[in-house]
């Protein structure tokens, strides 16, 4: 008995089928039950059975982004389980170390940096920061796309990198639950669970350009209590540092200047304490730095090689 689907044709094996049908099928189930049903669930393993069994090279190519995929699949998982059941949430001694730390003498007050902008807002600001904070997941998977048909094994390796950053920084989220500035502008520091997701200061890129794109956004988010470390600013720095690696010229300075727009516009739309955006600097160093000790023992080098072996 032939074990392909087609005759002669290795590409649609019954037993690959079976495979990818079942944990298509457990993700649904597993989602439904954690999250709830949504079409963005539909949409992704639209997306991924599509390229899957189209070609050769769009499976290869989906397997590799498979690495993002987790990554989502994590995130999105993290709303079953708020990290306020497991910790106590940080909110006035988060705000009163940033004000300590940080703070600016304005009209006699001392404030904070969030506070600062949000009494010195204008209209420029307001867009460009409002563009620089779309691009922490665009710029990214565009440079891990570019990796993945130029330097397989630099894309097997920025994309571990990039997964691991946010390991560390979701482990962090749980043990230390921190409110965003935006929260304290909104209602103190009363601890209030279930808080919907907020838009901050990029509500004002919306009403420049009337339209509803960070509401969109932000009503969607896992959970509000995950400000420290900002993963915002983490992956700025995973992208530039893979780009000096692999020698990309002029176009570092594009990943530098996003890099620096991205923390600015953190704290300028009271997202992140400058604390936050510190401390995310610090996961994506601690990441850049671990994942290359760990290239150096052999076992788990090998593992890696499979894997770049695999979408070649």
């Amino acid at each position: 008995m032939q074990k392909n689907m087609i005759p002669g044709n290795s590409f649609y094996q019954l037993k690959t089928i079976i495979i990818t049908s079942i944990i298509s099928l457990s993700y649904l189930f597993l989602s439904f039950i954690l999250v709830g049903f949504k079409t963005d669930q539909l949409i992704l393993l639209l997306i991924f059975n599509s390229l899957f069994y189209i070609s050769s090279a769009t499976r290869k190519f989906i397997l590799g982004f498979s690495i993002f995929i987790v990554y989502w699949i994590l995130f999105d998982y993290m709303k079953a389980f708020p990290n306020y059941l497991f910790n106590r949430v940080h909110i006035e001694d988060l705000y009163q170390m940033e004000k300590k730390l940080f703070g600016i003498n304005f009209d006699g007050l001392l404030i904070t940096p969030n506070e600062y902008w949000k009494l010195n807002t204008n209209d420029f600001l307001d867009v460009i920061t409002g563009f620089f904070y779309l691009m922490w997941i665009p710029v990214p998977l565009i440079f891990a796309t570019y990796l993945f048909f130029k330097n397989k094994k630099q894309f097997v390796y920025f994309s571990l990198t990039f997964v691991w950053v946010n390991l560390l920084g979701f482990a962090i989220y749980y043990a230390f639950p921190a409110a965003p500035p935006w929260y304290v502008q909104e209602h103190g520091f009363k601890f209030i669970a279930k808080t919907a997701g907020n838009t901050g200061g990029l509500v004002r890129f919306d009403h420049y350009f009337n339209i509803r794109l960070f509401k969109g956004i932000y009503s969607k988010g896992s959970n509000v209590f995950a400000a420290m470390p900002s993963l915002h600013s983490a992956y700025p720095i995973i992208v530039f540092y893979y780009s000096i690696k692999n020698r990309l010229g002029i176009i570092n300075l594009f990943f530098a200047t996003v890099m620096f727009g991205i923390w600015f516009a953190a704290v300028y739309n009271s997202h992140h304490y400058v604390l936050d955006v510190l401390i995310g600097i610090i996961c994506s160093i601690i990441a850049i730095l671990t994942f290359d000790l760990l290239l150096s023992v052999k076992l788990f080098k090998n593992c890696i090689d499979k894997l770049i072996f695999e979408i070649k």
